[in-house]
């Protein structure tokens, strides 16, 4: 124990915690935005239900550590005139995962702009839980395998790694749960940051797929596809946050 509670290790389980939350916040917008359109005793219950999947999976892909590497060796190979890539099971996660964020972003943001409600600060349609808890599991998957593989490349060398990832992992869960039907109630109260939330979604399902083709080592009419530095993804999404909260507070005015 005393090996274990030393400045190095310490600092990387403050690092990887904090590194975890910042992963998670899409996740928590995630599932803000899908659990709102519960009523609202069943909210908390799919928020909560989310998170404690999101902490469960990421524990059982750092149990299956060598599984997870093993889908980063190449599935198949795409080869012709216009593209080429080689295209591993972690690349696909990402890909598919992607294309669903994309496709449950635009529908969502189709349906809080241009849907005819009765009245316009509430969703238009209400969905059951069963519908909520597997669109939830599905961005858990591909959330927890970009978070897991993200975390690895930081607690390389560090000692007692895999119970530093593991103990980040779940201290961070919970700081998430204990924060985030807040966060959840606070948005789905606001509805421009319910758009603002989604169109982040977009950004992340787009970075998601050039994440997934960097990693195939795609090159497509002679361009390699390059990787988007999460830093530029979360600086842009915390400096339109920052503008929308002046502008909430000069409409409050």
């Amino acid at each position: 124990m005393d090996t274990f509670f030393t400045s190095e290790v310490i600092s990387a389980l403050l690092t990887l915690t904090f590194l975890e939350i910042v992963l998670g916040i899409d996740n928590i917008l995630f599932i803000s935005i899908i659990a709102g359109k519960l009523s609202e005793k069943h909210q908390k219950k799919a928020i909560g239900f989310g998170l404690l999947m999101a902490m469960i999976l990421r524990l059982i892909l750092l149990l299956g550590i060598s599984v997870l590497m093993r889908m980063q060796a190449t599935w198949f190979k795409l080869e012709s005139d216009f593209v080429s890539a080689e295209v591993s099971g972690q690349a696909v996660i990402l890909f598919l995962g992607g294309l669903f964020l994309l496709y449950k972003s635009t529908k969502e943001i189709f349906e809080k702009v241009e849907a005819k409600t009765e009245n316009p600060l509430q969703t238009s349609v209400q969905v059951s839980m069963s519908k909520v808890i597997i669109q939830i599991t599905i961005i858990n998957l591909v959330f927890s395998v970009d978070s897991i593989l993200t975390a690895l490349g930081m607690s390389n060398g560090i000692p007692f790694a895999g119970w530093v990832m593991g103990l980040s992992i779940v201290i961070s869960v919970l700081i998430m749960m204990f924060f985030a039907h807040p966060v959840g109630r606070f948005v789905n109260q606001h509805p421009s940051l319910q758009v603002l939330g989604l169109s982040f979604l977009l950004l992340i399902g787009f970075m998601l797929l050039a994440e997934a083709s960097h990693l195939s080592y795609a090159v497509i009419m002679n361009q390699e596809i390059g990787s988007i530095p999460k830093g530029y993804l979360y600086f842009a999404i915390a400096f339109s946050l920052g503008v929308e909260f002046i502008n909430m507070k000069m409409r409050r005015k």
